[in-house]
This record gives structure tokens, C-alpha cells and sequence, in this order.
């Protein structure tokens, strides 16, 4: 294998960039005087190659400037395709032209990747640096819902479970649901004295539960106030953590009643009861307005 085709190979395996995140603490820093610091203990891909700026801290000068304008210039890792080496280097800019355009040829002369802007005041006896590398990430991980899927997740990491279906990235705490999608599910139950004439449908989407309940008969005898259950049942993983949900129902007769959907922490999690409303007689039918949401990942 030639060092051209070993580029286009690692390409598809090692974005280009620093390996870490921004949390860490910024790999080029202003130094004494006219120079740069590079931090040691980088790593680095560019175009499937590494990078380290080795075990102590690398100094780079910068360009004096008596020009009258202020001028920005570029530090970079540069690899040379002519050497397959990998450097990091000051791109110096033009003085009032901005900051030099990056080189990413795509297979021959030289590739760079850019880690912080030094922005040299006319006659500057010191710079300002702004960081600006990019980090090479993590790939997305096929994966299940499992926990030993992967035991020591870092911040970034992206897997698509193939058992949930979601596609999910570790914030450094926790992981976060990027998108997920269940489709319509229907949420009845069984339960004595009544009977269904609209399914409840529950559809989850990236994080977001949306119900839609149906309607119900009261098919047993009379209910004073007081609180009955509805026949519907929300499945554990669609229960908010936390929070009871309410909402409104309408009970033959014109008359208003309050429901909540109970959450996962409270007796009676998952399920739907009707807590404030006017006596039910039999037969009568409660309507539930629609279009209730909340939030479970």
C-alpha cells in the first residue's frame, strides 16, 4: 500500500483533529513575548495520521509586525505529503487581510488542520491567541440498550441501538436521546365498568411522549367524587419520572371533569384516574381533550 492510498483509507477511520474535547484546556496558549505554547500530551489525526506534541511543552515564534495593521496568523498542524510528516507550524497572515486560508488538498502538496487563531497588534511585543482546534470525535457505535454495550462511555460517544432504535451521545454524565421514534401505540386497558370507544394512542418521539386519550362509557353503576381509574395503562419506559400530567375531560351532560396520568414515582404510576369531576352515572360517556406531552429522556 502506497502512503496516498494509506490516506484514503484512514480517512474513513480517523476524523481529523485533536483527540479530547472542549472541556480540556486549549492546546495552543500565548507565550512570553512574540511565541506561542502548544501544551504537551496532544494527540492528533490528520488525514489517518497521528500527531503528538510530545512529553514537554512545544514553542513556537511569531513574526514580528511593524506593517501598521493588524495581522492574524494561523497555528496549524501541516502534513507534507511529500515527507508524510506531520508538523505543527505558524501560518503567517497578510496584516488587515484576516487570517490565511487553510490547505486541504485532497491528494497531493500539503493538508492542515487548524488549532487556534494569534491575532499581532502593529508593533505588538506579545499576542493574543483564540483557540480553534477541531476535535476528531468518535464514530457511531451499533450497539443495544445494554449496559455492558459500552461500560465507560466518554463524552461524545454515539451508538444506534438496534433493540430501542435510538440514537443516543453521551453528555460526560449521562446519555442523552437524540432521536428515537415508537410509532403509535395503543395504550388500553382493562378495566371493570368500563368500555372503550377510542383507543388511547401514545407516540414517542426523541424524548417526547405525546397521548392522545380516547373516549370512554361508564358501563357500571354510579361514582360519587372522589377519583376512579380510566381504562388506560402508559408503559414504564413512556412514564414521566417524576411529574403527574393533567388535563381535562368532558362527561355526558356538559359537564367538566380533571384527569391526571400519574408519574413513575406515585402509587399509582402510569395510570389515568379522573380526581375532580361531578358524579358519573351509568352510561355515561367521558371525553378526554387531547393532545397531552411531556418529557422522558
Amino acid at each position: 500500500m502506497t502512503d496516498a492510498e494509506y490516506e484514503q483509507l484512514g480517512v474513513d477511520w480517523s476524523s481529523d483533529g485533536v483527540y479530547g474535547n472542549p472541556t480540556h484546556d486549549a492546546v495552543v496558549t500565548a507565550g512570553p513575548g512574540l511565541n506561542v505554547t502548544i501544551r504537551a500530551d496532544v494527540h492528533a489525526s490528520v488525514r489517518g495520521r497521528v500527531w503528538t506534541s510530545g512529553g514537554t511543552d512545544l514553542t513556537l515564534p511569531i513574526a514580528s509586525n511593524v506593517s501598521g495593521q493588524t495581522r492574524v496568523d494561523r497555528v496549524v498542524l501541516r502534513l507534507d505529503r511529500s515527507t508524510w510528516t506531520i508538523r505543527a507550524v505558524v501560518k503567517q497572515g497578510t496584516p488587515g487581510g484576516g487570517p490565511p486560508t487553510l490547505t486541504t488538498g485532497s491528494v497531493f502538496g500539503t493538508y492542515e488542520v487548524l488549532l487556534a487563531n494569534v491575532t499581532v497588534l502593529n508593533g505588538a511585543q506579545a499576542v493574543t491567541v483564540t483557540r480553534g482546534e477541531r476535535y476528531a470525535g468518535h464514530r457511531i457505535r451499533p450497539a443495544t440498550s445494554t449496559p455492558l454495550t459500552d461500560p465507560s462511555p466518554e463524552m461524545c460517544d454515539t451508538r444506534w441501538e438496534t433493540d430501542t432504535e435510538r440514537l443516543v451521545m453521551h453528555d460526560g454524565d449521562t446519555l442523552r436521546t437524540i432521536y428515537s421514534h415508537t410509532g403509535p401505540m395503543v395504550v388500553n386497558t382493562a378495566i371493570t365498568s368500563w368500555s372503550i370507544n377510542a383507543d388511547s394512542v401514545i407516540e414517542e418521539r426523541n424524548g417526547t411522549v405525546h397521548l392522545r386519550l380516547g373516549s370512554f362509557k361508564r358501563t357500571g353503576g354510579r361514582v360519587p367524587d372522589g377519583g376512579v381509574r380510566l381504562p388506560v395503562s402508559i408503559p414504564e419506559a413512556y412514564q414521566h419520572p417524576n411529574r403527574g400530567q393533567y388535563g381535562i375531560a368532558y362527561i355526558s351532560g356538559l359537564r367538566i371533569g380533571r384527569l391526571e396520568i400519574f408519574a413513575k414515582n406515585s402509587g399509582r404510576p402510569g395510570q389515568v384516574w379522573l380526581v375532580q369531576y361531578p358524579a358519573i352515572e351509568r352510561n355515561d360517556d367521558v371525553m378526554p381533550g387531547s393532545g397531552i406531552s411531556w418529557v422522558v429522556g
